[in-house]
């Protein structure tokens, strides 16, 4: 599974060019060498983009299918219209019918850090947190769980949550899930550390160990964090190996805060070993951090910088680990992109 940002809005496909490529401080309209001013270290291989495009939501599940990938998790807000939060869901209801389409799967990550941003903006209170958390289960139920595309484990629909960062106590989350019907009690997974609520957790690159600023993550830092969440993962029901190709932020030079850090990429070295180890662990799922996170730079998605590589590695790996008669290259790869460029020209 892949972990997928629902979060851009560009022009021309909308009438502005969304906060994420921009942090409110780079101007896409600023052209130069052929490339769009982006808040990115990085270039998609397509230029910036709208996440509710047709032609880029084909051109990614596309991508994903020849990859070897085999469902998507998307970052998750809810659906209030708060923020983007419902701009965001408006897209990730789109994704999920083209990764129906391509015969994908499908799961969310919840960012349970909305509850707070909504009190914080005067939206909800405080008192009213467990009931609005409760009301987002229930449309998630609606509109996601119960899909049949929806990923399931142990009976229950798999669910992440990037934290918990507003909802730390157990209870807090047995009280959230219990308006959901039994058959959509959660196969609930935490970052890092499990929760008797849930099955498990999942790793994240830890950049908390660099120190943020400009400092860097070292393999014997990575290799440390990875050996210890291990370890603790054996005692769990279940738990979720991320794979990851590198952290690399532009929030210091957009000024929305401190970078958390650097890890290298080392020419596809940091892809293929984590990849590797979440493969031959006793994790259940492996986790692709990110598909298309450009403000941290953790993408996999193609781009002018990197081209096809990591997908590369991850269809050299499908064919190592699981399917030997896995057949598609990175050739194949560019097909989508030919057919996302045939796509802009009809339309045009």
């Amino acid at each position: 599974m892949v972990h997928y940002m629902p979060w851009y809005v560009a022009k021309p496909y909308s009438a502005s060019w969304g906060w994420h490529w921009t942090m409110n401080h780079f101007n896409p309209e600023v052209i130069t060498g052929g490339k769009r001013q982006i808040a990115s270290w990085y270039y998609p291989l397509i230029g910036p983009y709208d996440s509710l495009d047709p032609a880029v939501l084909e051109y990614h599940v596309l991508l994903m299918k020849l990859s070897g990938i085999d469902g998507v998790t998307v970052d998750w807000y809810g659906s209030d219209n708060f923020n983007d939060y419902a701009i965001n869901n408006q897209r990730t209801l789109a994704l999920l019918n083209y990764t129906r389409k391509a015969g994908l799967k499908f799961s969310l990550c919840y960012e349970d850090q909305s509850i707070q941003h909504e009190i914080d903006g005067g939206y909800i209170s405080a008192t009213a947190a467990i009931s609005h958390a409760q009301q987002a289960m229930l449309y998630a139920q609606s509109n996601y769980f119960n899909d049949r595309s929806y990923v399931r484990l142990s009976n229950g629909p798999v669910f992440l949550n990037f934290g918990p960062q507003y909802f730390k106590s157990n209870s807090d989350w047995m009280t959230i899930f219990s308006v959901l019907n039994a058959a959509n009690r959660p196969a609930f997974f935490t970052e890092d550390n499990h929760l008797a609520a849930g099955l498990g957790a999942f790793d994240w690159p830890p950049m908390w160990m660099s120190g943020g600023g400009t400092n860097t993550l070292t393999p014997v830092q990575l290799q440390s964090y990875l050996d210890t969440f291990e370890q603790k993962a054996a005692s769990w029901t279940a738990y979720i190996g991320s794979a990851f190709p590198r952290f690399h932020d532009i929030y210091a030079q957009a000024g929305v805060g401190t970078s958390y850090g650097y890890l290298d990429d080392a020419n596809g070295a940091t892809l293929a070993d984590t990849l590797r180890r979440a493969l031959t662990n006793n994790s259940t799922f492996v986790h692709f951090v990110t598909w298309n996170d450009f403000g941290e730079g953790t993408m996999i998605e193609p781009t002018v910088d990197y081209g096809y590589r990591d997908l590369g590695i991850i269809q050299n790996f499908r064919r190592q680990y699981l399917d030997p008669d896995f057949s598609y290259t990175t050739n194949d790869l560019t097909t989508a992109f030919r057919f996302y460029n045939l796509r802009k020209h009809v339309r045009h």
